[in-house]
């Protein structure tokens, strides 16, 4: 059961750890810019490209961060280049993240030139005052400024990522920022709650008494989302994404769906390269040190920058994978979840599925589990029922 078959691996996840400024939010690995560190990063990126070039066949690939878009025009020339020696290019589905405040005509249409095809953009919110709180360089006039630059580049996939339940934000500003941005006419949301995490400032603001979390309003917030994204012609697919569908037929996974994280949420392997990135591969995960200068260190001395690996137990993986792709509408088909683990989910969980359902979180039927709506706003806390 789950027994790691040797072929190319066809998804690639690349972390770029720059930032021109630490939002207060977030916890990612990154890094205020540093040009020579920069540079130094970008040659040790090429050649973990290059160890891992032979057994990867990229159909999905996304330059996540950070900020990907500051790099210059000389750093992103060298990568692309690079990729094209490597055979790395024609990928069906290749997104970039972009800060509002980094777009550049110059840099999109280069990006478009080498194949880049989707583009996710850390709105967050228009907001100029919630913006601010949230530590973001841009502003909302930014924004609509970017999306026209990027459209003028050729660029027809573009998502833009929202947050909701911020401190300071009521519902009518919620409803506004909603408003704008599906008019702006882009072909995916990402829309997230705000999530307090250790070691951010939003936590320390957040433990000194300087806000209260209203779960109340969250949850209408989140509530709102899903009345104001059918309306303007999105279909949710999963907890948080929300895609157009072009093609006349319907489909339970709109045709704007982000093709990679669908790979993530049903378990498939991928590379993680770049400080910090996990990745799963031949039935073993990954995570690379979080560290740049020693990542690059590594690197220059011709080896990958492994942390860490871990071969998981069979059981332990598959309900991994059954945790995670439980986050999508679809759920899980229950021949699907066999043909890609080995094992039937009505038997290794039966138990849990009848908690979900009982409660009202999930239903079952001959052919398929999955959460219901209510279930999928508290989809994190079903799937922690999954993970033995």
């Amino acid at each position: 059961m789950l027994t790691p078959i040797n072929r190319s691996v066809t998804s690639l996840y690349v972390h770029v750890p720059f930032c021109a400024h630490k939002c207060a939010y977030c916890a990612f690995y990154s890094e205020a810019a540093d040009g020579s560190v920069v540079n130094r990063y970008v040659s040790a990126l090429i050649r973990e490209l290059e160890l891992v070039a032979p057994d990867l066949k990229p159909e999905a690939v996304f330059f996540g961060g950070g900020t990907p878009s500051l790099l210059t025009l000389k750093q992103w020339t060298q990568i692309l280049e690079a990729m094209d020696r490597l055979n790395l290019l024609g990928a069906s589905e290749w997104t970039v993240e972009c800060n509002p405040a980094t777009v550049s005509l110059d840099k999109a249409a280069l990006l478009r030139s080498y194949g880049v095809n989707r583009i996710s953009m850390g709105v967050q919110s228009l907001d100029d005052r919630l913006l601010d709180r949230l530590g973001r360089i841009h502003s909302r006039e930014m924004v609509f400024k970017s999306f026209d630059t990027l459209r003028q580049a050729g660029f027809a996939n573009i998502n833009l990522d929202l947050m909701f339940a911020i401190p300071g934000q009521t519902m009518p500003m919620w409803r506004d920022t909603l408003a704008e941005a599906a008019a702006l006419g882009s072909e995916h949301l990402s829309c997230y709650e705000v999530i307090y995490e250790e070691d951010t400032p939003l936590f320390a603001q957040l433990q000194a008494g300087e806000f209260d979390v209203d779960e109340d309003l969250a949850c209408d917030m989140y509530d709102e989302l899903l009345t104001v994204a059918a309306a303007k012609g999105f279909q949710q697919y999963e907890v948080a994404n929300f895609a157009r569908h072009l093609a006349t037929e319907p489909a339970e996974v709109p045709d704007r769906a982000c093709r990679h994280n669908i790979n993530y949420w049903r378990g498939t392997s991928f590379y993680g390269l770049g400080p910090s990135a996990s990745g799963y591969v031949n039935g073993v995960r990954t995570k690379n040190w979080s560290n740049t200068v020693l990542y690059c260190e590594q690197l220059e001395r011709g080896t990958r920058a492994i942390e860490t690996s871990e071969v998981l137990p069979p059981l332990r993986r598959a309900g991994e994978i059954a945790a995670f792709g439980m986050r999508m509408n679809a759920g899980w088909p229950f021949q699907s979840f066999t043909e890609m683990t080995g094992y039937d989910l009505r038997q290794e969980w039966s138990a849990e599925i009848d908690q979900l359902t009982e409660c009202g979180w999930a239903s079952v039927d001959p052919h398929r589990f999955r959460l219901t709506a209510i279930g999928l706003r508290f989809a994190d806390s079903a799937a922690e029922l999954f993970l033995k």
